[in-house]
């Protein structure tokens, strides 16, 4: 597995280096003053085990949520903002509920509102706000 170095002083001449840590090449680019750049998570941070009801928070945006036997899943309403991502992992032999308490939720490619869902055993599922109040699932979902 490769990894990203940032090498420049973004506040300095706006002149950032990247380069792979397995390799001697890297690529010096000059980036406008004005702009910001985001490289987002380069792994999926685990928010641990739940092994019984548990609410989605806003800490757990960007990282996984792991669910274990007794396990279940509430997604909340005007929590969360436009464009945070949770992923979902039941690690268990049966299916756990997710219980959508957000007035619109959707499984990706239906449009159908859904008030609950079931994550399939050993299925990922990953949590897309599109608004404060409205998600769509998409993954092992029925």
């Amino acid at each position: 597995m490769s990894s990203l170095v940032v090498k420049g002083n973004a506040s300095g001449s706006g002149s950032v280096t990247l380069q792979s840590a397995n390799t001697n090449s890297s690529l010096t680019q000059t980036l406008p003053s004005t702009d910001s750049v985001t490289l987002g998570y380069l792994n999926a941070p685990a928010v641990g085990t739940k092994t019984s009801s548990y609410q989605l928070a806003v800490g757990d945006v960007g990282k996984y949520v792991q669910i274990g036997s007794g396990g279940s899943i509430t997604i909340p309403t005007s929590t969360f903002a436009e464009g945070d991502i949770i992923s979902l992992f039941n690690n268990t032999s049966g299916g756990i509920t997710i219980t959508c308490s957000a007035p619109t939720a959707y499984i990706a490619g239906t449009d159908t509102i859904k008030t609950s869902m079931t994550l399939a055993t050993r299925g990922v599922a990953t949590v897309l706000f599109y608004s404060a109040t409205a998600c769509v699932v998409s993954g092992n979902v029925s």
